[in-house]
């Protein structure tokens, strides 16, 4: 019979943590140790500008540590801890007294299994003259009661191998004495069930299971019920649905911005230097500082969140310099979060199909990017090194001859332009057409891709780019059928090889920028998308001694139900370089199906109707619709002849 009983000891329970530990640590660890020595992106390769090479070594700087010099997070400290947990109650249940130990008389004896007789009382007389009783003194470490115990434990092993009766016993029950109860520990220290701390015990039960679990499953609950999709807070998004309209302009959306973070962001501490950075924003931008106010906060008051949001977010655009470090560092968190809020907004604005003020959230993205004045129109100088927002050269729309200018009147800030100038962004349409998959013309309401061959070219590079136009047949075929490979293909981007990313010019945003666009399909006439925009990025550079030197992207839609021609615009606008934006009239033209030829329309015939056997061709029949007539089998009219003939024969033998 077991005899159940409390670990005084606390071994069973150091078992049972020290499992629950490592189940718990071991997965996290792995975790934490697989992204710290996960390959980091190429820093170095970007704009080699040097406020861009500056702003990357700070990212590397403020980077996670390395395998060997890991950077002390909270994560980090818990996960120490808990091993350090581990090994010392490991080591407290490696020194522990193992109550529940098998007897074993020759461990006991300190012999082999394979000892004689004669050898097995050779060693119990020498232990005896070593412990006996009366040749032992007790100490400080040892009482008489241990003595004795000892002794009597050799002398019933040296019984348990030389005795019968008390062999047997030991063959059969594993004890000397015969059969023992088995006693089991529990997992719980005896203080756990005592009397006196019952309330305590109770009190710790009911803080767990009756307050912290409901608080923190609650919180998870509303928590996700408070955010959308898109990760922001659901009032943010109830703003953004008020604030704008199918016309919203610049304005309009910065408003929109400055709105959400009353419900995005939450500042610690005081804001030291806020004060003078509103009157500097003031002084340079005068009553148009009061508009942007009033637009976020039309009640007339805005401070605290929105205030001091709007104030960071402000200072940005005008490029002011931030002396307090904490606010420097608020500023820069709010600036990363803006892409989430803006992204958020476009899809709003893109889900109404409104093009204006989707096209205002695109263009906002490369202002805050550059740290220009939103709204206001800006030469591209003021995008490089040693400009800022305020410049205005006559010669700023065309890079090449600025910097040629630059260089002629032997300007300081010539050689940073010029590397700036080198990492420019600048996108090349190679080609843009509407396919349509296994057909040579759009028919209505068919399945239509838009697709759209882009690469990179930089402003200073002087080689032409190949074109489509100027390849051989064969390697125009093969660009079809890659081009037909790719449109049956589930990706909205073609595969390439080699690609790595380039670091756009990026010198005022706080982390790495890649440059990216937006892909839309619109029609400007009626202020309408076509098709909700697509997020492209990764264009590969232009390389004229390659064959291939550009990307595929796809746009899929459906083609509108009426024949006709319809002239849309396809814009692309960038994310990251403020007026890199192109816009291109495209047109579609959808054919009535009577446009096919014969073999095309009955292969349109074979897929849409349905044959009269099967049971959409019964329901199509009811309603009246055009169904696939089946032929009759040839073996049956033979059987149906037969059995014509087998029945005259019947008639004419009864007469």
């Amino acid at each position: 019979m077991a005899n159940y009983h409390y670990d005084e000891a606390g071994n069973m329970a150091a078992y049972f943590v020290i499992s629950v530990l490592v189940i718990i640590l071991l997965p996290v660890t792995l975790s934490s140790l697989a992204s710290v020595s996960s390959k980091r992106p190429e820093l170095d390769n970007g704009c080699q500008c040097t406020p861009c090479i500056q702003r990357r070594a700070d990212v590397r700087k403020h980077q996670r540590g390395s395998l060997f010099r890991p950077k002390v997070t909270l994560k980090a400290l818990l996960i120490t801890v808990g091993w350090a947990a581990v090994a010392f109650l490991s080591f407290k249940v490696a020194h522990a007294e193992i109550e529940n130990k098998v007897y074993n008389p020759f461990e006991i004896l300190e012999i082999g299994t394979g000892a004689t007789e004669k050898e097995i009382k050779s060693r119990f007389k020498e232990l005896s003259r070593i412990y006996h009783p009366d040749k032992v003194k007790a100490t400080i470490n040892e009482t008489v009661e241990d003595i004795a115990n000892r002794f009597v434990d050799i002398t019933k092993a040296y019984k348990s191998l030389t005795d019968e009766t008390i062999r047997r016993n030991w063959e059969l029950f594993g004890h000397p004495d015969g059969r023992q109860e088995v006693s089991m520990g529990i997992a719980l220290p005896k203080w756990v069930i005592e009397g006196k701390n019952n309330i305590w015990v109770l009190g710790v039960y009911g803080i767990l299971f009756g307050g912290a679990l409901p608080t923190l499953v609650g919180r998870w609950w509303f928590g996700n019920r408070q955010k959308t999709k898109d990760g922001i807070n659901a009032k943010t998004a109830a703003a953004f649905f008020k604030a704008l309209t199918d016309n919203s302009g610049m304005k309009e959306v910065i408003s929109a911005l400055g709105q959400a973070y009353c419900w995005e962001t939450t500042w610690a501490g005081t804001a030291v230097g806020l004060e003078e950075l509103e009157k500097q924003i003031g002084e340079k931008m005068g009553d148009q500082w009061r508009e942007v106010k009033d637009l976020v906060a039309p009640d007339g008051k805005c401070e605290g969140t929105k205030q001091r949001a709007l104030v960071l977010l402000y200072a940005h655009f005008l490029r002011l310099k931030i002396n307090d470090e904490a606010l420097k560092q608020e500023q820069a968190k709010l600036l990363l979060q803006s892409p989430i809020l803006l992204n958020a907004l476009l899809g709003i604005s893109a889900a109404r199909s409104w093009l204006t003020p989707t096209l205002m959230v695109m263009r906002l993205h490369a202002y805050v990017t550059q740290a220009l004045l939103p709204g206001k129109t800006v030469a591209p100088q003021a995008q490089l090194p040693g400009f800022d927002g305020d410049a205005d050269e006559p010669e700023g729309k065309d890079l090449v001859s600025f910097i040629s200018r630059l260089e002629d009147n032997g300007d300081i800030r010539k050689t940073e332009a010029r590397k700036a100038v080198e990492g420019w962004s600048r996108l090349d349409v190679v080609d843009m057409s509407f396919k349509v998959i296994g057909e040579r013309l759009v028919t209505p309401s068919s399945i239509v891709f838009l697709l759209v061959k882009l690469r990179l070219r930089q402003p200073l590079q002087t080689d032409s780019p190949s074109s489509v136009s100027e390849k051989s047949a064969k390697a125009i075929r093969e660009d079809r059928e890659k081009d037909d490979k790719f449109l049956n293909n589930r990706k909205d981007a073609e595969d390439i090889e080699g690609a790595t990313p380039a670091w756009a010019h990026a010198p005022h945003w706080p982390g790495l920028r890649k440059p990216g666009w937006w892909l839309v399909l619109a029609d400007d006439k009626s202020n309408r998308i076509v098709v909700p925009p697509m997020k492209i990025s990764d264009v590969p550079a232009s390389s004229p001694g390659k064959e291939r030197d550009y990307r595929s992207y796809k746009l899929q839609f459906q083609a509108p139900p009426n024949v006709g021609l319809f002239t849309w615009k396809v814009y692309l606008v960038s994310d990251t370089l403020v007026g890199e934006e192109l816009c291109r009239d495209i047109s579609l033209k959808i054919d009535d199906i009577s446009a096919l030829n014969a073999e095309e329309q009955t292969a349109e015939d074979e897929i849409s109707d349905p044959e009269e056997d099967t049971l959409a061709g019964q329901m199509a029949a009811m309603r009246g619709g055009t169904v696939k007539r089946t032929a009759a089998p040839e073996d049956s009219e033979d059987e149906s002849s037969t059995d014509e003939e087998q029945h005259g024969d019947d008639s004419s033998d009864s007469d």
